[in-house]
């Protein structure tokens, strides 16, 4: 009976706190398509800080990183050219699914962990609650900029990444190497679809989303301690990674059927 009793209070936790992360994003999105002429001088100066540090600064390591792995894939499977279709492959790997992913998982790690700390500390020294006081809606003037940015500058790596991975690899390959790629790009080409345009779109913008609004939910989640901001910056960055797999899965598997 205990373990049953304890399996349903995570349950019931679980399911409480996925609620109160579809109440945030609702929140925000509501925010989102609202119009409001005050306000919106602060909200691009901090839009265009957030895509700066999340897109632009992190272009030193997602490029030689997409140099890597497309250079890698495109060694190996040019080796099993006869038995896979080169260009078909590549934009099932890199387009569809490693680039997304990696994508995501870069901007987890150095820039949406940020978001926890820095919202964390305006709790701990009450700076939320001194916006709050003024009169100042935080949802807004805080963490709505830092949905557009982070989401934005998603999308943008992404982009990216393949663009690196494939064009960057190809010429990587040919300039430094004797494997034949034949007509890599032609294959590419002709193997990439609207289809895997639409499926790689949806997942950025679905993983900027989850990025962001789960990092703010962690940042406001932190307590008057300041010991609190590195336990709910660590949890934060395990579920972004969970809950963007869960999508990535799910995404896929909707399209594929």
């Amino acid at each position: 009976m205990q373990i049953t009793g304890q399996i349903g209070r995570k349950t019931l936790k679980s399911v409480n706190h996925i609620s109160n992360l579809c109440a945030l994003t609702y929140k925000l999105l509501r925010l989102l398509v609202q119009k409001h002429e005050t306000g919106r001088a602060l909200m691009k100066r901090v839009v265009i800080e957030q895509i700066y540090f999340t897109a632009v600064e992190a272009l030193l390591i997602i490029i030689p990183i997409a140099l890597i792995v497309g250079s890698m894939l495109i060694i190996q499977f040019a080796k099993l050219s006869g038995q896979y279709d080169l260009g078909k492959t590549m934009v099932l790997i890199i387009i569809r699914e490693l680039g997304p992913m990696i994508t995501a998982l870069i901007v987890i790690l150095r820039s949406a962990t940020s978001v926890v700390i820095e919202i964390g500390y305006m709790n701990v020294f009450n700076e939320i609650d001194a916006i709050e006081m003024a009169g100042v809606d935080p949802l807004r003037y805080v963490c709505l900029p830092r949905l557009i940015g982070i989401t934005s500058a998603v999308f943008c790596l992404f982009i990216v990444f393949d663009l690196v991975a494939i064009i960057g690899g190809y010429a990587v390959i040919w300039t430094t190497t004797y494997i034949p790629v034949g007509n890599f790009l032609a294959q590419i080409g002709k193997a990439l679809t609207l289809d895997d345009i639409i499926l790689s779109v949806i997942k950025a913008l679905c993983f900027g989303i989850t990025i962001t609004v789960t990092c703010i939910y962690h940042g406001f989640s932190v307590k008057k301690q300041i010991t609190n901001i590195p336990v709910e910056t660590s949890r934060a960055a395990i579920e972004c990674f969970f809950y963007c797999l869960l999508i990535n899965l799910v995404i896929s598997v909707l399209f594929y059927i």
